[in-house]
């Protein structure tokens, strides 16, 4: 058999989402755009397993029997992880959808999250500069990489330190937008976010039963108006 010539192996994603039962709450609602929260364990967007079908996008034009209506037309203006909970904005037509892609790609939203942390953060606040590639070797992971990374900025401040055991509560403002920043950005302080199954310690998983991460704040122009809007959404951890 001719080994000089290898086939890259295809990417498997065996992954399939226990089912959710929170709902979709919206928060806000007008002509042109929604802000909903997403609950923990609710993809973003259907996966490409059938299996996978439920997801916030999916909930969103279908409707929620008795709680909220379809919503036809409704685009992810962006995506929160699988695990994270909190504030989605959600773009209702095509002018919208455009607006608001726009202010994403020029970084004028501003985000805020909410995250517990394990241990306690040495420093009151900081900013977290790695660079982020896929780990083309361990899908879905992404690696902290100075050579193939993308530019990965993270402001976070410490609002509380718990004790029994020691944890951290933490404020994180994304600068960029990376497949799990926040994630693998906290791993990297040596302060994994507690709940998380792709970048952990040896504790920090069992610590709780979801991601401790949660969209808590946005910040932007009505694609429409042009007002500024400012959405909060506070955890429940």
């Amino acid at each position: 058999m001719d080994h000089s010539v290898l086939k890259a192996q295809p990417v498997v994603d065996d992954f399939v989402a226990p089912s959710c039962n929170e709902y979709v709450k919206i928060l806000y609602q007008d002509d042109d755009i929604l802000l909903v929260s997403k609950p923990s364990g609710l993809l973003s967007l259907s996966g490409k397993n059938p299996l996978n079908w439920d997801s916030l996008h999916y909930r969103l034009v279908h409707g929620q029997a008795g709680m909220t209506p379809p919503f036809v037309g409704a685009k992810l203006a962006h995506r929160l992880d699988f695990g994270t909970s909190g504030i989605a904005l959600v773009a209702l037509n095509a002018h919208s959808a455009k607006h608001l892609n726009k202010q994403f790609q020029q970084r004028t939203i501003v985000k805020r999250y909410s995250a517990i942390l394990e241990g306690w953060l040495k420093d009151d606040e900081g900013l977290i500069n790695a660079p982020i590639s896929k780990d083309k070797e361990h899908f879905p992971l992404v690696k902290i990489c100075a050579i193939t990374g993308k530019a990965a900025l993270t402001e976070y401040k410490v609002i509380k330190r718990l004790d029994q055991p020691k944890r951290s509560v933490v404020q994180f403002i994304p600068h960029t937008g990376r497949t799990h920043q926040l994630r693998i950005h906290s791993q990297l302080l040596g302060h994994p976010i507690l709940g998380c199954d792709l970048y952990n310690s040896k504790h920090s998983a069992q610590l709780a039963e979801r991601l401790l991460l949660h969209a808590s704040d946005l910040s932007f122009q009505h694609p429409i108006s042009g007002e500024q809007f400012h959405a909060q959404c506070m955890s429940d951890f």
